[in-house]
């Protein structure tokens, strides 16, 4: 089901009304028949795959905390392949395949794949990670087994950001989920800005900027640079817009029940290095490969060369769970070198601005923006080809003629963003607005609802982070 569809606008009331009106004790019954509806209203099979994840983890916790020392990492181990081996079989396979068929292929040898058709569950990638994070967590002795199922089904199943984030920790949201929440017109006030403006953020900006990147992109080589040029800066935007409008919508939604999950985005175009881009862009991704990879790898109390090799070994490996393809792959260690790249400098040139908007910040801003551009070139081209074909355009069609395309409205709906940002640069939405007196408040609601009405794309697009 989609946040940006009918069926989620009636779906949303029914299960916040009857969510007020059962008693705590059966609450999480709805939740988990409202979970298993929302994701089966994609495909209804694939609950099944999440299932199976529930039970491995619910188990395997409950025997690792039961376990004496020596047989703990070995039901963490057995927890976490299992969770390996389903998330690499559906999403890998086909990819891990094509990789076998090619070294074959170099040594003279055949090769005779075995084809499946495959088809991704939809976020997979999400649920896998956020269920192992319960499992290490009780290993570490941070976390106790829940010995409710139906608790512990929510936690990895629950609605909101369940298909696309964010990725949260059992100690925060799976504990939010047994406690009673009272109906707070504080709580329905904050959760209706949120969804408003995650869905003016999606439908607005995002899928106004949409058809114009898929154009250029569908064949960069009729364009000009300057289209091209224009087509990579607006994905940028058009990415952030998708997956920011999805993780508000899902933030607003859990309000509405009187719980919090946490932000996924701050203001990541704003950053002055790649580092900052990162803390602020999909937030509970990075802090799971930090706790759960980078630290355990050995983090920054390493000599430089092994810290180096963690860098690009956190990067690399997050850019292959965004996609089956070397392209994800490249676009994980081009973040990963240019990090080390500007630590490096930071490391040689001890720059300090004192001023936080100084001319010299802005620039480091336009930086990062620009590279942090240009490597998405590798995440949205659908294989190397493609990459190639967009940097040849930037090279070698140096015509200023722009006649193919309109920029105008996908600009504007850019300059929206970018004052959405700047008004939350320094708090979220539903706070800064809570500022404003009532008057100023229901002018931004009015603005927003007209530019639903009136300015929504006339194409509906996915979410992009689906696919993962």
């Amino acid at each position: 089901m989609l946040f940006n569809s009918f069926h989620f606008l009636f779906f949303l009331p029914v299960v916040v009304l009857l969510y007020y009106l059962l008693a705590n004790k059966y609450r999480w019954m709805l939740i988990f028949v409202a979970s298993c509806y929302f994701y089966m209203a994609f495909v209804p099979k694939y609950i099944l795959i999440l299932f199976l994840i529930i039970i491995i983890d619910y188990t395997s916790a409950i025997a690792i905390e039961r376990a004496k020392k020596k047989t703990k990492k070995l039901w963490l181990v057995a927890s976490l392949l299992s969770n390996i081996f389903l998330l690499c079989f559906f999403k890998y396979f086909n990819f891990l395949n094509e990789n076998l068929e090619t070294v074959f292929t170099l040594f003279g040898k055949e090769f005779h794949p075995l084809n499946l058709n495959i088809i991704l569950p939809i976020g997979l990638s999400f649920h896998t990670f956020q269920s192992m994070s319960y499992t290490i967590e009780v290993y570490r002795g941070n976390q106790k087994a829940e010995k409710h199922l139906g608790y512990f089904a929510n936690y990895v199943l629950f609605f909101p950001q369940m298909v696309a984030g964010p990725i949260e920790r059992y100690d925060h949201l799976g504990n939010a989920l047994k406690e009673e929440h009272k109906p707070v017109y504080q709580n329905f006030s904050d959760g209706f800005k949120l969804v408003l403006f995650g869905l003016f953020v999606k439908m607005v900006i995002a899928d106004n900027i949409a058809p114009l990147v898929n154009q250029v992109y569908l064949d960069p080589l009729k364009y000009s640079s300057y289209e091209v040029l224009s087509a990579i800066f607006l994905f940028s935007f058009q990415i952030y817009a998708d997956f920011f409008g999805y993780s508000t919508i899902a933030v607003g939604c859990a309000k509405l029940l009187g719980i919090g999950i946490m932000d996924n985005f701050k203001t990541p175009y704003l950053s002055r290095s790649v580092s900052e881009f990162w803390s602020r862009w999909h937030i509970s991704l990075s802090t799971w490969f930090r706790d759960y990879l980078y630290i355990p790898l050995g983090g920054n109390r390493v000599k430089l060369p092994r810290w180096t090799i963690n860098i690009l070994i956190v990067f690399m490996v997050s850019g292959l769970w965004h996609g089956a393809s070397w392209t994800f792959v490249v676009w994980g260690a081009l973040h990963g070198i240019m990090l080390l790249l500007e630590r490096y400098f930071s490391m040689l040139f001890n720059f300090k601005i004192k001023k936080e908007w100084s001319v010299f910040n802005v620039l480091l801003t336009i930086k990062t923006f620009i590279i942090t551009s240009f490597i998405w070139i590798f995440f949205r081209a659908e294989n190397f080809s493609k990459a190639k074909n967009v940097l040849k355009a930037l090279l070698r069609n140096t015509s200023l003629d722009s006649s193919h395309l309109s920029l105008l409205l996908p600009l504007a709906f850019v300059g929206l963003l970018l004052i959405a940002d700047l008004f939350t640069y320094s708090s979220r939405f539903d706070k800064r607005l809570n500022n404003f007196i009532t008057p100023y408040r229901w002018t931004v609601y009015t603005i927003l609802l007209f530019c639903l009405f009136a300015l929504s794309g006339t194409q509906k697009f996915a979410f992009i982070y689906f696919q993962f």
